[in-house]
């Protein structure tokens, strides 16, 4: 049976450790919190009364209650105040000495049989520990921020760590209302390891000029529902943070992906951290000020006319090319389609037909619009009817093959300045475009699926490819409501690259038994806000998707670290390939 911790020591009671003072005292725990000096206690004191405040404005608390709460909140500058707790949990700032010298004197100043923790989101807690009498009793405790709020805690163990130790802080965590996850301890723990891992390669992007920060953050958002692009979310931990942690992460992991990009030493040598300075990858309005005041970054095609564009073709029958042709005659455009039969011409307008029906059973569109849409779309089995088209986008098979003989053949068949466009969300742009006698004409268009719902385009112009080209798609884009972001011609795009070695990362993660399925989904979804955890969107994308990409973005980029999890080449050789086939990294029932 767990523990019961009456009585818990928070020591550091800046934001953090008031936070952590507050979520104790509502759930009823006795609280003795520490701070270094008589002012410490004033501000700590200040900031919890006026967080209770807020919750009693909010409903969240009454009077009555905020008062408890606060009574159960006893403020001293004396750690000799803890000696008869339970529990301590130290929330001081992220200097490994400084916390070995603190927990070596709790070590002495608290009971035998209790509990320390450290809140640190990056040390590690082995050093920590062996500065203790009691390693066996020592854990992390990593809260998120703001700690009231936010939902996660993780539990870090160390190979000494008791078991029962873990299982006594996971009951105080579930009474007070947190999720726990359960890590080992390695740099990062879950959360930061692959957060941060993935922040570093997106300002990496960004460094390298393949890409707009705009471009970035919209692409993470649209295309992946992130609650916010990776650079504004740098910007909002604060880059100097950012660049602790991640150098922090290094010097454990010495893992290249988690060396922190030079440009975020320059902000921050530069005192450009973000919002608390008004001023990091984005300018804000004021310091601590969400609002953005920065000049949007003029990517390729901005400024410069597009062609005009009335009729599109597109070549290809599957689930992507029936969405963007559902997508573009809905939006105006006259559509010719070209299948390899009749049957498979008739099983597109179909397929339309029925999404259209949805649409309509949703109050989403009327009759008259439904009739106007498929009045527009036309299907062929002749290349050839596509000769007066103003853009064609190929929608066929991820096969480079395939998809140089069709550009070949549209390249003899399309009108002289037509734009041909491919939905490749892997394969190098110019190798189609080289396939043409005409490459400044040829550019990527990767659309995300299903295509009527995601808003994300990207478009991919080769290092041939004219802007006015750019242009053009991105004012199809606009007409078809589309957000379009443009990058460069490699492996990945934007989003591919940024989320695959993040998936790929927490396969090692799980491959190290460093944490369990189910608690790194947890750490990414309730710690960080994904809508998907890593292992239910590889099960849901499919294994060998995955590892394909995965492939292409090693082969492409030569980073040690791309490489493909082991774990994940075994479980596609071993036909577990995710929900298609009923198992992948979890089972699935109806298969």
């Amino acid at each position: 049976m767990a523990r019961e911790f009456s009585k818990v020591g928070v020591v550091g009671l800046g934001t953090m450790g008031a936070g952590i003072a507050e979520v104790l005292a509502r759930s009823g725990i006795d609280v003795v919190g520490v701070e270094v000096d008589e002012a410490g206690v004033t501000r700590a004191r200040q900031s919890l009364e006026h967080s209770t405040g807020r919750a009693v404005t909010r409903g969240k608390l009454t009077e009555e209650e905020s008062a408890a709460v606060l009574g159960r909140i006893a403020f001293t500058t004396s750690r000799d105040e803890l000696a008869d707790v339970q529990m301590i949990i130290e929330a001081i700032p992220e200097r490994l000495g400084a916390k070995r010298e603190l927990l070596a004197q709790l070590d002495r100043i608290c009971p035998a049989d209790a509990v320390l923790a450290t809140n640190t989101s990056s040390l590690s807690v082995t050093e920590l520990a062996v500065a203790t009498s009691r390693p066996a009793r020592v854990l992390g405790m990593h809260w998120f921020n703001p700690a009231p709020v936010m939902g996660l805690v993780e539990v870090v163990r160390t190979v000494v760590t008791d078991p029962s130790v873990v299982e006594d802080v996971e009951a105080l965590l579930a009474r007070v209302g947190k999720t726990a996850v359960v890590a080992g301890d390695k740099a990062g723990f879950i959360a930061n390891s692959l957060l941060f891992g993935y922040l570093n390669h997106a300002v990496s992007m960004y460094e390298g000029g393949y890409a707009s920060r705009e471009d970035i953050d919209a692409a993470m958002r649209f295309g992946c529902g992130h609650p916010m692009g990776p650079l504004a979310l740098l910007d909002l931990i604060g880059l100097d943070s950012a660049y602790e942690i991640l150098d922090s992460i290094y010097r454990q992991s010495r893992d290249h992906l988690h060396a922190p990009v030079p440009v975020l030493k320059q902000l921050v040598t530069a005192s450009f951290l973000g919002r608390k300075t008004a001023r990091g990858f984005y300018a804000y309005q004021a310091p601590g000020s969400p609002v953005v005041v920065s000049e949007p970054e003029a990517g390729a095609g901005a400024g410069v006319s597009p062609r005009p564009v009335q009729r599109i073709g597109v070549v290809g029958t599957g689930t992507m090319a029936s969405g963007i042709i559902e997508v573009c005659a809905k939006s105006g455009y006259d559509v010719i389609f070209r299948a390899r039969s009749d049957d498979k011409v008739a099983a597109v307008q179909s397929k339309i037909e029925k999404s259209l029906d949805r649409a309509l059973q949703r109050g989403k569109m009327t009759e008259q619009v439904k009739a106007e849409t498929l009045g527009r779309i036309t299907g062929t089995t002749s290349l050839d009817h596509l000769a007066d088209c103003d853009l064609v986008i190929e929608a066929v098979v991820e096969d480079l093959a395939v998809k140089q003989a069709l550009f070949a053949a549209l390249d003899e068949v399309v009108k002289p300045g037509a734009v041909l466009a491919s939905t490749t969300s892997s394969l190098p742009v110019i190798d189609c475009a080289t396939a043409t006698s005409r490459p400044a004409d040829v550019v990527g268009m990767h659309f995300f699926n299903p295509a009527p719902v995601m808003k994300l385009v990207e478009i991919v112009p080769t290092v041939r490819t004219t802007d006015d080209v750019v242009a053009t798609l991105r004012a199809v884009c606009q007409q078809t409501k589309k957000h379009p972001v443009v990058c460069g011609d490699r492996a990945g795009f934007i989003v591919n690259a940024l989320l695959f070695p993040y998936l790929n990362d927490a396969v090692k993660m799980l491959e190290a038994h460093y944490a369990t399925v189910d608690d790194i989904d947890t750490a990414m979804t309730v710690g960080c806000g994904h809508p998907m955890g890593p292992f239910a969107l590889l099960d849901v994308v499919g294994l060998d998707v995955a590892l394909a990409i995965q492939r292409t973005l090693y082969n492409e980029f030569r980073e040690p670290g791309f490489a493909p999890a082991p774990l994940l080449e075994h479980l596609v050789t071993a036909g577990y390939l995710g929900r298609k086939t009923g198992r992948g990294f979890r089972t699935y029932a109806g298969r």
